[in-house]
């Protein structure tokens, strides 16, 4: 009988179910006038979404504190009760303020679309607002954890010891635990100085591929194929890649083709000249053909076109290429790279 709820106890718990009561109203009626009042902010409406749900388990949790604290100190249980309702309370907070982060984030991106012509700001943002919100979130976690930690005396008696004496151990530890501040520290570099942006085209070991996600510690490559591959953050920072929409998405497309030394080169360039204006890839700004080498069979023709992204600029070359030589096997054949023998009978 000794377990049984005592008086105190009885009008404790009647108290902390009331409040809790009042604080899940009190969070529906400010949720729904939070909602309504920042719809012409959508910083802030994102923001308040997000943070509906944390909300929801902060504002109970608080009033729940406030009637732990005011209890009678003599109530059997009365600390371990205050001490998880706090170690909820941090939980909560933590919850709140990664929640507030995320919709900071989907706040700013959504605000600046990528999928229009001219993106390059836009992606820029798209970069900076993922990296960065993901590194906050991050910290925030770690900072949640280490308080709710630190509310155990035991647990802050080991970590002094730990911290205190056994040097070694924290040297391992720091040696383990590089990979994941590496990165978080080249996520911020990203993220600050923007070597790759969301929707950039890349190559990275010889794959061609456009940025389809920024993790706090790799990047997701969306080859050509529909292959994905994973890329540690760290990678970026100590290895070289091509960039192919650094400063804008425009590109030069190059296509090589072999002649005969009697192939009329002009007639050729009349013909690209011609053949191009009804490529609708083509951007206007570049149609240029050159013979740029010459060996002992044949000579190097190139055709360089340019395109407003890569996608097109790589269809830009496939269709020059194929009526070019078209062109040639029909209007030229005998042009075509050949081996001259000599007769010596």
């Amino acid at each position: 009988m000794d377990f049984m709820p005592s008086t105190p106890w009885l009008s404790t718990a009647l108290a902390a179910g009331v409040a809790a009561l009042a604080a899940l109203i009190a969070h529906r009626v400010a949720g729904l006038v939070l909602l309504r009042a920042s719809r012409s902010a959508p910083l802030v409406h994102a923001v308040v979404s997000r943070c509906q749900r944390a909300a929801r388990l902060v504002l109970p949790v608080i009033a729940l504190q406030l009637v732990w604290q005011a209890a009678p100190d003599e109530l059997r249980f009365i600390a371990s009760v205050r001490h998880f309702n706090g170690l909820l309370l941090i939980a909560g907070f933590t919850w709140l303020a990664i929640s507030a982060i995320g919709g900071l984030a989907r706040g700013v991106i959504d605000q600046h679309p990528f999928n229009v012509a001219d993106n390059l700001q836009a992606r820029r943002i798209h970069t900076q607002a993922r990296v960065l919100a993901r590194t906050g979130m991050f910290v925030a976690l770690l900072a949640g954890v280490a308080l709710m930690l630190m509310t155990f005396p035991g647990a802050r008696q080991v970590g002094a010891s730990l911290l205190a004496s056994a040097g070694v151990v924290g040297i391992v530890a720091g040696i383990a635990a590089r990979p994941v501040f590496s990165n978080l520290i080249a996520g911020l570099q990203i993220a600050l100085a923007q070597p790759i942006r969301i929707d950039d085209v890349l190559i990275v070991e010889g794959e061609w591929g456009r940025v389809e996600e920024i993790t706090g510690t790799y990047v997701v490559l969306h080859i050509w194929d529909d292959r994905r591959l994973i890329v540690p953050l760290q990678w970026f920072i100590e290895n070289p890649f091509q960039n192919w929409t650094r400063r804008n998405s425009q590109l030069l497309g190059t296509v090589f083709l072999y002649a005969d030394f009697g192939f009329p080169v002009q007639s050729m360039r009349t013909e690209l000249e011609r053949l191009i204006k009804d490529m609708p890839e083509w951007d206007g700004r570049v149609c240029v053909l050159q013979v740029t080498d010459i060996t002992e069979r044949a000579m190097q023709i190139r055709i360089l076109v340019s395109a407003a992204a890569s996608g097109p600029a790589f269809d830009l070359r496939s269709k020059v290429r194929e009526a070019m030589l078209e062109w040639m096997q029909r209007e030229h054949p005998d042009s075509l790279p050949r081996i001259r023998l000599n007769d010596t009978r």
